[in-house]
């Protein structure tokens, strides 16, 4: 991995990237498609991000809308309704808060609440929502691929080479992001497993995700409990546990520097022992 990999800038923290971290999820909504409504509470929401501080996450991602596929977005009032009173507990536990939105409004308001990070699948393609994270001085950004909405994407699913053009993407909005004067350590990728992907698209990016390296931007690689998973086990989403860690691994081996996951405990005792097996590999003569 290159140097310029190794930490990742954000509002309150540069976070060392020298050992995979863990981005646990808390989804504020009523219609996730693997805990929809479990913490739509915030009282419940704020005492999930505890549970998983207590895990051992490196990173909260609060989500206030399901990007599930044929999701329908909530109204700016109602995102932040969802998201802003469980920033702001988040924000007291000493970890890096991501929050997964692609508002304007959202952004601002969460920024200025002590949030670290703009998780955006639309990769600040909406007006504003660019300059809302640029006036930031050191927030932290993560752009997704995704083709169309969450409610239109898997019928935009006509590849020719799914790796180069999910690169290509990921290339460009970086440079976008660079010349409105986020700079680059601010700026991580994430190919966009599930958005606007078959199942075949979706392992080809794990198989080749090395190839993505040359974007010199940290990796982040969702697998948790996505679709792929289900109709490689015949799993329903909440028995996805041993195909998500092992995903997670998957991604690791190949680069991946942020794996966002709902099942923190787990994925952070799996990486504990790849690390330590990482630890004794030596060189080949």
């Amino acid at each position: 991995m290159s140097a310029s990999a190794t930490v990742w800038q954000t509002a309150r923290f540069r976070i060392d990237l020298s050992r995979p971290r863990v981005m646990g999820i808390v989804n504020a909504t009523p219609d996730s498609f693997s805990d929809g409504g479990r913490y739509r509470d915030a009282d419940a929401a704020r005492a999930h991000c505890d549970a998983l501080v207590e895990q051992g996450v490196d990173i909260l991602d609060i989500g206030g809308e399901s990007t599930r596929p044929g999701s329908v977005a909530p109204g700016v009032d109602e995102e932040l309704a969802r998201v802003l009173p469980v920033v702001r507990h988040a924000v007291t536990l000493g970890v890096p808060v991501s929050v997964d939105t692609s508002s304007p409004e959202v952004m601002r308001a969460v920024l200025a609440a002590g949030a670290d990070i703009v998780n955006d699948v639309r990769s600040l393609l909406r007006p504003g929502a660019l300059e809302a994270v640029a006036a930031h001085p050191t927030a932290g950004v993560c752009v997704m691929h995704m083709r169309g909405e969450p409610a239109t994407m898997q019928s935009l699913t006509d590849y020719d080479d799914v790796v180069a053009e999910v690169a290509g993407f990921l290339r460009e909005r970086a440079a976008a992001l660079e010349a409105a004067g986020i700079a680059r350590e601010r700026i991580a990728a994430d190919p966009g497993v599930g958005f606007a992907k078959t199942a075949a698209h979706n392992l080809e990016l794990l198989a080749r995700q090395r190839e993505l390296l040359d974007l010199q931007m940290p990796l982040l690689v969702g697998w948790s409990r996505k679709g792929t998973l289900g109709q490689l086990t015949g799993r329903p989403a909440g028995e996805r546990l041993a195909a998500s860690v092992a995903a997670a691994l998957m991604a690791v081996e190949r680069g991946a520097r942020i794996v966002r996951v709902h099942d923190v405990g787990a994925t952070v005792d799996a990486l504990k022992v790849w690390s330590a097996v990482a630890c004794c590999r030596r060189p080949a003569a």
